[in-house]
């Protein structure tokens, strides 16, 4: 089915759909999450304010203990990537750039995800969130792109001078698929070739019958300037070939979504799931997974092989900078699931995932409806 649906309900409606799918909500104008006892992070709606806004004045309970370059080049390396090995027939090649930014190349088409090649994940690049890691290299370096997917519209998610780069080089010959709320401010940076979605809305990428995107829910919110909270909606994508699926999770806290897309689109061969960024548990636990839920998420949508992504980049949480790796082990462990198949890379790091021959994940024909 299509969706492109998005209800403009009263307050206190619900989702809930004849179909079993969590839909979006769009009430006046913002969208909002319809996950029961969700709440936007706040100080003043978190227990024990306080001592959390002790601890974000203060440092009080920072373990990120960012160390030197030269340690960092040991624990964290920086490589280059290597784009120029042909991608096996039989297989998916993963490169991490970093962050939320992951390049996957399979069935003849390249997608990037979330991208930013700035230093600061800002408004403006003097102030705000600097990365630790750099790039590992630059959007001239990088092979051939077809499609980029936007997650939300967030400044780690959504770079400003990434973007111009990016359509400085490749032009319309990029697809960038994009939540609904965001075509505008795409057309705006000069972007034509956009194409808006809802969630559960199914799209083919432009001259790919064969590649189909879809955009699926997540817990989360947007926001970029002083007045536009949640006009812009989130979401995670999935991107699905005649063999091969892939799951892009964006930026989310836990929900039961992840059931939906497992059930309705599973099993991937890989996704790219957020790790990392959320502590204080009391004030991340609605809009970042932990570890521990990154696993189960890994799970609800059935993934053969899952990467983790939003760490080790910019400094912008308290847990210690290389904890999400570790704690991600752990919870495989604890499953008793087999701790490779949820893996990290290096920045600019790669690796091939094999994929089943399996062509029942294509669908031929795809109903369309335009979202309002």
């Amino acid at each position: 089915m299509a969706a492109g649906n998005s209800s403009e309900l009263p307050e206190g409606a619900t989702a809930a759909t004849s179909d079993g799918l969590t839909h979006s909500i769009r009430r006046n104008g913002r969208f909002v999450n319809p996950w029961p006892g969700w709440a936007l992070p706040s100080f003043t709606g978190t227990p024990n304010m306080l001592h959390l806004m002790w601890k974000f004045t203060t440092g009080s309970g920072d373990r990120s203990s960012i160390p030197s370059q030269e340690v960092l080049d040991t624990t964290l390396p920086v490589v280059t990537p290597d784009f120029s090995s042909p991608v096996p027939a039989d297989g998916m090649r993963v490169t991490w750039l970093g962050h939320a930014s992951v390049l996957v190349q399979f069935e003849n088409i390249c997608v990037l995800t979330d991208p930013i090649f700035s230093q600061r994940c800002a408004p403006f690049q003097f102030m705000g969130p600097k990365r630790y890691r750099g790039p590992p290299c630059t959007v001239e370096d990088l092979p051939s792109v077809d499609v980029v997917v936007i997650s939300h519209n967030h400044y780690d998610h959504l770079d400003y001078n990434t973007v111009k780069d990016l359509h400085k080089r490749f032009g319309e010959r990029v697809s960038w698929h994009v939540p609904l709320g965001l075509s505008s401010w795409m057309k705006g940076m000069g972007c034509e070739n956009v194409v808006e979605q809802d969630w559960w809305q199914e799209e083919r990428v432009k001259n790919r019958d064969d590649i189909k995107v879809v955009f699926t829910p997540t817990a989360h919110w947007c926001k970029r300037g002083p007045n536009d909270d949640n006009m812009v909606l989130w979401g995670s994508w999935c991107v699905i070939g005649r063999k091969s699926r892939f799951f892009f999770g964006g930026d989310t806290g836990y929900c039961h979504g992840f059931k939906e897309i497992g059930k309705k689109y599973g099993p991937f061969d890989l996704a790219a799931i957020p790790i990392g960024a959320y502590e204080p548990r009391e004030f991340m636990r609605s809009q970042h997974v932990n570890p521990a839920e990154a696993v189960q998420i890994h799970q609800d949508i059935q993934a053969k092989h899952s990467l983790g992504i939003h760490w080790g980049t910019f400094k912008l949480t308290f847990e210690g900078y290389l904890e999400p790796r570790s704690k991600v082990k752990e919870a495989m462990e604890a499953k008793g699931l087999k701790v490779a198949d949820f893996f990290t890379l290096d920045h600019g790091g790669s690796k091939v995932i094999p994929i089943s021959q399996d062509t029942s994940a294509f669908e031929p024909t795809v109903e369309k409806e335009t979202a309002t």
